[in-house]
């Protein structure tokens, strides 16, 4: 990582914080619309320098959960306490500490990057001369110093992206709430805008991340908490997540016929078999009597791989596809 990316803090850690200790405690939260419960019963903490993933198909409750945290919407049951203050009724203290960026982009097209961190930076009260002067940190964190002057219609999908990363930091806040910050992304911009993350974390910064890409939880992440329906079905890091669910070897086959290996004797060397499209996934303790099965299938594509969080989410959730609830 380059050491010019860095981004001065005007807090930071201090010797009194632990990962023991809770910057963001989520007890209980139930949200409803109507006859729907899009949040049962979630409870999580954040530790300082923590980044927490939460995972899980369209509609689990992963931005209404995100919502809440932000008092944008008011819980019906549980509680929220960031910074040793109560969500809703402190908000606007909380929200002087939080850094967000959204699923879609909010930047004002009418103004510069520049522009759009100072008129960002007056909304939390700062004075113009304290924004401008972190103003070109912020645009050299982001790898944008070269667009300074530009409006964002003329940068790319991941330089919008990370002016709006630089954006939620122009307050120095404590706890990042990030609703799939990448999504969109080409995979040079997506591994930048990782970079960058890994970077806030080093420098004691919290996260709340929610995400559809697997491996980005599992770079960023040291606790994910999955949602499906609403409800906190696992927790845990990412390694122990997959060890506990899942079998440490994976195999997929696929071309003509690999179907028909669903109901073949060789089903019996695995200890589960799932269907996705046109290739069947084997999941087993011991992968190489399989594999000697399958030379016998010449015209089958294999791959053997350890199991990973793609599978875990999958065997959690599912394989349906769901629309956005």
């Amino acid at each position: 990582m380059k050491k010019e990316a860095a981004l001065p803090l005007e807090g930071g850690l201090g010797d009194n914080q632990t990962m023991q200790s809770s910057i963001l405690s989520v007890q209980g939260l139930r949200k409803c619309y109507g006859d729907s419960t899009v949040v049962d019963d979630v409870s999580f903490n954040i530790a300082p320098g923590e980044c927490l993933g939460v995972i899980g198909p369209n509609g689990a409750g992963k931005t209404t959960t995100i919502r809440l945290c932000l008092g944008l919407s008011v819980p019906d049951a549980g509680s929220i306490t960031a910074f040793d203050l109560q969500m809703p009724r402190d908000a606007l203290a909380i929200k002087a500490q939080l850094g967000v960026v959204t699923q879609m982009d909010t930047l004002d097209p009418d103004f510069t990057c520049a522009e759009n961190l100072l008129v960002y930076g007056r909304y939390f009260g700062m004075k113009d001369k304290q924004i401008r002067e972190r103003i070109p940190a912020l645009l050299e964190f982001a790898s944008l110093t070269h667009k300074a002057n530009a409006k964002p219609g003329e940068l790319s999908g991941g330089m919008k992206r990370r002016l709006s990363l630089a954006r939620a930091l122009v307050n120095d806040p404590k706890l990042l709430l990030l609703d799939e910050p990448t999504t969109g992304l080409d995979p040079q911009a997506r591994h930048l805008m990782w970079e960058r993350l890994q970077l806030l974390l080093q420098q004691g910064k919290s996260i709340l991340l929610t995400t559809h890409f697997m491996d980005e939880a599992e770079r960023l992440c040291s606790r994910l908490l999955v949602l499906d329906h609403g409800k906190k079905i696992a927790e845990g890091a990412p390694r122990d997540l997959i060890a506990q669910h899942l079998e440490p070897d994976v195999v997929e086959v696929y071309g003509t016929g690999a179907l028909a290996l669903m109901h073949a004797p060789l089903r019996a060397l695995a200890a589960r078999v799932e269907v996705s499209g046109e290739t069947v996934f084997f999941y087993t303790q011991d992968a190489a009597p399989l594999l000697k099965a399958l030379t016998v299938y010449p015209q089958l594509r294999t791959l053997h791989r350890p199991a990973n969080l793609e599978d875990l989410f999958l065997k959690l959730t599912g394989r349906q596809i769901r629309e956005d609830a």
